[in-house]
């Protein structure tokens, strides 16, 4: 009885051994081909890219080209080894002794780059020359760069260095400077079907093209993934794979049918919504998974919406660009921008809840429910064409003349409070002043009280005389004020302190039992109230709480505000006559 070999995994046995197995990577092969032509081998090289591009793989191609000898042992370096010297055959097994493979994200110490370091000075064993290859190579410490720079700067001739990361950006400068760099691209889907058709075909297995297209777009770009797909795919299926059985295998929904759910969430049906996304669920999609396919269906649409030409993809069959298409004819983005918002939300709820066929139910109900509501434009048009509303029974006075009007602007009211600091119109000029009065005319209202609290930051004491103190008279160096119910007890002293502290000046400040005018926050929020009441009374603002009920008054901003607002926010005006040469 014979042994049967070791199976072999699709990812490892159709890895690619030479540059023209590779992919997708046509601009990466094209620069290394002319550098070993020219023999303008780099002293170090860095391969970065997502998982499964071929980084560690074309490492050891450029290892195994620089080192190869040819059938005859006669060749020297080439881009196209010929996997049958010993250099070659050993390399391609993991066991050559002068091209070493270290794994950073296990090693990621200042000692083991110091092993390497030690060892560069030593010539090769029996190779051309020895190759370091270094994966995840921003896992190294901070420490165990700074080790590496001086000898990654000047190598001997005999050493190369080969890096691949998938996190560049993580690599210092100084390291990335001294390396030749190369950007290994998300591979292609036409090029990734035609790999793994090609792949199918060797193993003799039948497959369709819906599912080669499902397995495509899951390996997002990346070559490993698709092969380790196509083989987990090629079990599931037992000699024949199709889309349904690669959709089970992955979780996935029907295509068609989340393009249904969609199509029901668009319209406001939240009943039929919930009864696809329950057969769905009984069917064995999982629920995270139908909410990314939503949100996956949701760029899609607003891509096409945009380029059209999107839909060329050729892993989306013909029924559903059709009705991609009319969805991107149909929706406006308004809605599709609001909906991959909502969805993005519903996919972190999802992770988080207890039960995620629960909470997608939820996040299908919430998204029905405002995936029809009308556009603020719609909003608009629809109140100005509805007739007013009948009078109050209840003797709510009507409005105003200029309250029917809807085009009337809201105005503020006068102001009744005593003028801004800075305003005062006394004048006082005294000739002839002692030190106090003259340092005291600084304040001439109290207005200028307020603001020397306020830029002295005691928030507690500016809330208190904003709220508690009624002004019964000022002058420079003397306030009485009448205190409210709510006053602390030692306002007027802590008052005087502080005034005395800020200017060097003793203040008299005086309670009286009666009398002042209103605080300063009644004066504000009395100027609030009736700006505010004016609002109610406009005919738009009412039609808008007669269909919203519960809806309220947030901000009101009034045509002068506005007015600063657009010209604070306006470009600058272009001299069109200005001339940068004329003399002044």
């Amino acid at each position: 009885m014979t042994d049967k070999p070791n199976y072999q995994v699709l990812a490892r046995k159709y890895r690619p051994e030479t540059f023209a197995d590779l992919v997708g990577q046509d601009a990466m092969v094209r620069t290394l081909k002319n550098a070993f032509q020219a023999d303008r081998i780099a002293q170090a090289f860095i391969m970065t890219g997502i998982r499964g591009t071929g980084k560690t793989t074309t490492a050891r191609i450029i290892a195994k080209g620089m080192n190869c000898i040819g059938a005859d042992g006669q060749g020297g370096p080439t881009t196209e080894p010929c996997g049958q010297c010993e250099h070659c055959v050993a390399i391609m097994e993991g066991r050559h002794v002068d091209v070493m493979e270290m794994d950073a994200a296990s090693r990621t110490g200042v000692g083991d780059i110091r092993e390497i370091i030690d060892s560069v000075h030593y010539r090769a064993a029996s190779a051309r020359y020895k190759i370091y290859i270094v994966d995840e190579v921003h896992m190294l410490s901070t420490s165990a760069f700074n080790a590496l720079l001086k000898t990654l700067e000047e190598p001997p001739e005999h050493v190369k260095f080969i890096f691949a990361t998938t996190e560049i950006r993580k690599v210092p400068v100084t390291v990335l400077s001294r390396c030749q760099r190369f950007d290994l691209r998300r591979i292609e889907p036409e090029v990734m079907i035609a790999l793994i058709r090609k792949i199918a075909t060797a193993e003799g297995a039948e497959i369709s093209d819906d599912a080669l297209a499902l397995i495509t777009r899951a390996a997002e770009g990346s070559a490993r993934d698709a092969t380790s797909l196509l083989d987990q795919a090629i079990s599931h299926g037992a000699g024949e794979t199709t889309a349904e059985q690669v959709r089970a295998m992955l979780g996935l929904a029907d295509r068609g049918r989340v393009l249904d759910l969609f199509d029901l969430i668009m319209k406001g049906n939240a009943a039929g919504a919930l009864t696809e996304l329950s057969s769905q669920y009984a069917d064995g999609a999982d629920p995270m998974a139908v909410l990314r396919d939503l949100a996956e269906i949701t760029h899609w649409i607003s891509v096409v919406k945009i380029t059209p030409e999107a839909t060329d993809d050729p892993t989306i069959n013909p029924d559903e660009r059709t009705r991609g298409q009319e969805m991107a004819t149909a929706l406006p983005m308004r809605v599709l921008t609001r909906t991959w918002q909502m969805l993005l939300k519903a996919l972190d709820e999802v992770a988080a809840a207890p039960n995620a066929m629960m909470a997608a139910e939820m996040a299908i109900i919430r998204l029905t429910h405002v995936a029809d509501l009308p556009s603020p434009e719609e909003l608009v048009r629809k109140l100005r064409d509805m007739p007013p509303p009948p009078p109050n029974p209840g003797g709510t006075r009507a409005a105003s003349p200029q309250a029917q009007s809807a085009q009337a602007p809201f105005a503020p009211p006068a102001h009744s409070g005593t003028s801004r600091p800075g305003a005062s119109g006394n004048g006082q000029v005294l000739a002839l002043a002692t030190d106090a009065e003259q340092a005291l005319a600084h304040y001439p209202t109290f207005e200028h009280v307020i603001e020397l609290i306020r830029a002295n930051r005691d928030v507690k004491l500016l809330v208190e005389i904003e709220t508690c103190v009624r002004l019964v008279a000022y002058q420079p160096g003397r306030i009485e004020f009448h205190p409210t119910d709510t006053a602390p007890g030692d306002l007027a002293q802590r008052l005087g302190s502080a005034l005395q502290r800020w200017t060097g000046n003793r203040w008299a400040v005086t309670l009286v039992n009666e009398g002042g005018s209103e605080t300063i926050a009644e004066k504000r929020d009395a100027a609030e109230l009736a700006l505010r009441a004016r609002a109610t009374e406009h005919p738009m603002v009412q039609a808008v709480l007669a269909v919203f009920p519960k809806a309220k008054i947030t901000k009101i901003r009034t045509p002068e505000e506005q007015a600063a607002v657009a010209q604070a926010e306006a470009l600058p005006e272009v001299d069109d006559e200005w001339d940068p040469f004329e003399e002044d």
